[in-house]
């Protein structure tokens, strides 16, 4: 790698320090979190985004009620910190590892209660750590799986951002990109824009040139055209939420693809860590879709594109079946969608 991916996320001091992904490809600017405000501001706003890079936030924004919380009785912290936790799951609805980091911390929270509020802190910090090192480990696991099943020289195509800027570092199905270059199995990435928020514009494409590997920029609705001219092996996209019969919940504009690729016969693959997956749904169509802002689909860069008044939809998020995925790909292994819940049973 011929530069160093800068830190999606990090932790010093006392502060959660997150790269705003706002500015980029043009800032590398990062914005301190002192309080879990702070955080659940940075998760709804997007400065954060990208479901692993959520979940690992809102473990370090549990840090940060921690740390106001310290010095309560046992009873009112757990109130305290229960309260912060669900501001947190009700800023992104949709990523469920946002409610699994957070539900893992109110667990270490409850087994800390009889600590002093210093070693109270450190237990919550230690808890933090360990699961952003863990998404980085389950990242290049991933990449490892996934890349195994490209053919050599392959071109793919992917959605939305799901790399190192989605991750607590390295990424999922940018990971399993990351790796197939690297081993020789991936030639060029086709990048869809991906409107409204233009995360593959502004991250996707940025990552790829950080990493020199060659990729070419295309508008959501060229992905069709090119999948039936320019030979595309696989189409390779995160995802936000998994339900246990393996429908998907991820970006906008994924189902779309994976109707593509069917038509094509292309391979459609879903990288995703096992925290991604929720047991407790069944179906994708039980999965709550967050309504973003009518302003991010009228506006670009500030300026309006659409007549004052005008109507506009703006989930942020569509259902994949399971059905018209060949893969998911985890840190646990590669599995057929209407096996993933079998996830369940291996720990």
């Amino acid at each position: 790698m011929n530069k160093k991916m800068p830190e999606t996320l990090y932790w010093e001091k006392g502060t959660l320090f997150l790269l705003d992904q706002l500015e980029l490809p043009g800032k590398v600017i990062y914005r301190k979190c002192k309080t879990y405000t702070d955080v659940i501001k940075a998760i709804k706003n997007m400065i954060v985004r990208g479901a692993p890079a959520i979940g690992v936030s809102a473990a370090y924004g549990v840090v940060l009620a921690g740390m106001k919380a310290a010095k309560l009785s046992p009873t009112e912290k757990v109130k305290f910190v229960n309260k912060v936790s669900q501001e947190m799951i009700d800023a992104r609805p949709t990523a469920v590892n946002l409610k699994w980091a957070v539900d893992k911390m109110c667990g270490v929270v409850e087994s800390s209660l009889k600590l002093n509020p210093e070693n109270f802190i450190a237990a919550l910090e230690s808890a933090a750590n360990e699961i952003y090192d863990e998404d980085i480990e389950s990242n290049k696991l991933m990449g490892d799986f996934g890349a195994r099943l490209l053919k050599k020289n392959s071109t793919v195509l992917t959605h939305c951002n799901a790399g190192a800027l989605a991750t607590a570092g390295y990424g999922t199905a940018l990971g399993m990109i990351r790796t197939g270059y690297k081993n020789g199995k991936i030639k060029k990435v086709f990048v869809d824009e991906t409107r409204p928020y233009l995360q593959g514009a502004r991250l996707t494409a940025w990552e790829l040139e950080q990493e020199k590997i060659p990729y070419t920029l295309i508008t959501d609705n060229m992905a069709g055209y090119m999948m039936k001219t320019e030979n595309i092996d696989a189409v390779i996209v995160g995802a936000d939420r998994i339900a246990s019969n393996g429908d998907v919940a991820n970006k906008i504009g994924t189902y779309s693809l994976s109707i593509l690729a069917k038509y094509h016969k292309i391979p459609f693959y879903v990288v995703a860590p096992s925290s991604t997956i929720d047991f407790s749904t069944l179906y994708g169509t039980k999965i709550k879709i967050e309504e973003r802002s009518a302003e991010e689909v009228l506006k670009i860069n500030g300026k309006e594109i659409a007549p004052k008044g005008a109507q506009v939809r703006h989930p942020g998020f569509d259902i994949t079946p399971a059905s018209n995925i060949t893969m998911i790909i985890t840190e646990k292994g590669v599995f057929k969608p209407n096996k993933i819940s079998t996830l369940k049973k291996i720990k």
